[in-house]
């Protein structure tokens, strides 16, 4: 009777969570085309390939279900794949719900960085705790537009491919507080158009759910910033012995400096990247302060 329970609860959430998912896909696909109509939303061909993803999964889902589902093996992998697709897309729909309120418990790259022997050092705070001075500096260094945009800042997507093209040895980023918090939340680092595809709806879902400050708080906490130092409170008291929110603005600005490679571009010893990024990133802490969506931010 228990069995016959679950499978009925299973079975249940399973056609609620279909259309939420059906829902929460269109509502994406929207955002997409609507993005694909900016001049400036050019990542590498997107439309198309977003296109082709979606020709390729109608393709392959309507030659399973008039042929390949009546052969036996072929059918228990369809149903494996199928289970796990639910277990996967409820687990991070939740997460991303309880993302509103709760820091994650670990991230994926934070577990590499524990299996590579990098050790991990984190203390995850409030956002009231952080300080404005390092929340001023993050933004400066990484994103200036956060307050402003949906999640993708085109014109710096734009100009970092163009930036490539030109600099195939030394890859640039275009990426939005937005899209790391999406990367370093749900996802992993590195990877192809796959990874890329899931941060791209990732980073939607977020912008649509939480609000700046929680992405903000979220980043703050869970990215590198350091060989296994994780948030700005286990670099605070790693680099300069005291608590995020007593950072000077120099402080802050060298711990935001690293988070271009916070694995070669080291505070303590103090790297010469840092060392001058720092400077530019106070120049621009300068600049933004006075922006009346930054400041309201930051406090």
């Amino acid at each position: 009777m228990g069995k016959i329970k679950k499978a009925s609860f299973w079975k249940i959430t399973k056609k609620i969570f279909f259309v939420i998912f059906i829902l929460h896909t269109i509502w994406f696909m929207v955002f997409l085309f609507q993005k694909f109509n900016e001049v400036d939303f050019v990542v590498a061909n997107l439309k198309k390939k977003v296109l082709w993803v979606c020709v390729g999964i109608t393709v392959v889902g309507l030659i399973y279900y008039f042929w390949l589902r009546h052969i036996a093996f072929v059918k228990k992998a369809g149903i494996f794949l199928r289970e796990t697709f639910f277990i996967c897309y409820i687990s991070s729909f939740i997460y991303l719900l309880l993302g509103i309120i709760f820091n994650p418990p670990v991230t994926i790259t934070q577990l590499t960085n524990v299996v590579q022997g990098n050790g991990l050092k984190r203390d995850y705070v409030s956002y009231k705790d952080m300080g404005p001075n390092i929340k001023l500096a993050v933004i400066a260094a990484e994103d200036q537009l956060f307050p402003d945009h949906d999640g993708f800042d085109v014109k710096a997507i734009n100009k970092a491919m163009k930036y490539n093209k030109r600099h195939p040895e030394k890859q640039k980023g275009g990426s939005t507080l937005s899209q790391q918090t999406a990367k370093n939340v749900f996802l992993w680092q590195h990877g192809g158009f796959f990874r890329k595809g899931l941060e791209v709806y990732f980073t939607f879902s977020i912008e649509k759910v939480w609000s700046k400050k929680t992405i903000l708080e979220r980043y703050l906490n869970v990215a590198e910033m350091g060989r296994g130092i994780f948030g700005v409170q286990a670099a605070a008291k790693e680099y300069f012995n005291k608590d995020a929110k007593d950072l000077t603005r120099q402080e802050a600005a060298m711990i935001a400096a690293c988070l271009r490679n916070p694995k070669l571009y080291t505070v303590k010893p103090l790297s010469k990247n840092v060392a001058y990024i720092s400077g530019l990133i106070m120049r621009q802490m300068s600049n933004l302060e006075s922006d009346p969506d930054v400041a309201e931010l930051i406090k």
